[in-house]
């Protein structure tokens, strides 16, 4: 009983979760990357982990055969999100848009998406559950934003309707209160 009064205490007051932090132990294969490719498409993109530790997804998206987006994803473990209200990303991207992605269970069919823009330099993204949406192949489903319940794959998407370079380095993604 006391160790349950412990675990809900730590979890009232518990302000923030890491969902992935990169460094020097992550492996590339915790993550996969999904491409147009899938579709007919002809981008391709890549994920390595550079020598700072940090996660980096770059490539070429390309609009060859109705393609046009690149991405990559990490299925975790199911990560209880009650309580939280939002993302909070460490990144340094390349000056373009980008998507932060999450689904509530790994076999939906449709996601959670953010876009954000990058500047260049390393930042800190804030990303609120009721400014996620669900989409489904780059249409909003009309359905409830997040609900924040739980998570189990988070991914970065690109698709910015025009063929273009990309590199996006990852160093942390945690849920804030």
């Amino acid at each position: 009983m006391t160790y349950i009064i412990k675990l809900f205490l730590i979890l009232l007051i518990q302000t923030s979760m890491t969902i992935y932090n990169f460094n020097s132990d992550s492996q590339k294969t915790d993550w996969y990357i999904l491409d147009d490719v899938v579709m007919g498409g002809r981008s391709n993109g890549t994920f390595t982990i550079n020598n700072y530790g940090n996660g980096v997804f770059k490539g070429m998206v390309s609009l060859e055969n109705n393609g046009g987006f690149s991405s990559v994803r990490h299925t975790c473990e199911s990560k209880n999100a009650n309580g939280f209200t939002g993302f909070e990303i460490r990144i340094k991207g390349d000056g373009n848009p980008y998507q932060f992605r999450v689904k509530l269970d790994k076999n939906d069919r449709y996601s959670y998406a953010a876009t954000f823009k990058t500047s260049g330099n390393w930042e800190t993204i804030k990303i609120d559950f009721a400014d996620m949406p669900a989409v489904f192949r780059g249409r909003e489903l009309g359905l409830p934003h997040f609900p924040g319940e739980k998570i189990e794959e988070i991914g970065f998407l690109i698709g910015n309707k025009k063929p273009q370079k990309f590199q996006l380095e990852i160093d942390s993604i945690v849920l804030i209160k």
